[in-house]
């Protein structure tokens, strides 16, 4: 491990009490991980026995091995990468609004704990808000902002475009032009935009703040 990524960790270490303090006052349940292994294996803990499990498109869900340890966990999967179709995949994702447990990241957070969340077909935000049992979200402190502002402009300016990249979106103009052009073109990542201030039910939003950078 080089000097400069420890000591990104050890800053994440030292900034995650007082994230998580804020997300506990918001409502949330909230975990913290040292590494993308203990990430992992936290999230895990918190799937219960025979529980259907499905997820939004999430590259922190790929880094910390989550995924692959779904798909080969003998978990009862809702995976809509497993559509032959895009008919089936569209359907995949609207049965997994009724799963038992959800897993996602966020685009950004701040340090009083309010996340913020782009879509473009808004399945990924409508489960986390609504329908499952349960949400997992597991997000790096590299996502972590210093005030609303910074984290809209976060989620916009840099998670859209660099994920339009990642899924080679190359119609869209922020991936043309690296930066957000406010556009409304009809694939727009950014279509939804949710700000979430609190959660109302007891243990249902479980939040794990990875120490080290992962995901976008």
């Amino acid at each position: 491990m080089s000097t400069g990524t420890e000591m990104i960790r050890r800053r994440y270490a030292l900034m995650a009490p007082r994230v998580l303090n804020a997300l506990r006052h918001r409502g949330y349940e909230a975990h913290f991980a040292a590494d993308s292994a203990a990430a992992r294996a936290l999230a895990l803990s918190l799937i219960l026995p025979d529980e259907t499990v499905s997820w939004g498109g999430s590259l922190t869900l790929e880094e910390t091995g989550l995924l692959s340890a779904l798909r080969s966990g003998g978990y009862r999967l809702i995976d809509r990468d497993a559509a032959a179709s895009p008919e089936e995949r569209r359907e995949l994702m609207r049965q997994a609004l009724l799963c038992g447990t959800f897993l996602s990241s966020v685009n950004a957070m701040t340090e009083d704990g309010e996340m913020i969340n782009i879509d473009g077909n808004g399945n990924r935000i409508a489960a986390i808000a609504f329908g499952p049992k349960r949400v997992i979200l597991v997000a790096g402190m590299n996502k972590i902002c210093r005030d609303l502002p910074s984290a809209l402009a976060r989620a916009a300016g840099f998670a859209a475009p660099a994920n339009g990249v990642r899924l080679h979106a190359d119609t869209l103009p922020c991936v043309r032009t690296g930066v957000c052009c406010d556009c409304r073109s009809g694939d727009s990542m950014c279509a939804q935009v949710v700000r979430m201030r609190c959660n109302h039910i007891p243990g249902r939003i479980k939040v794990i703040l990875v120490g080290e950078d992962c995901g976008l």
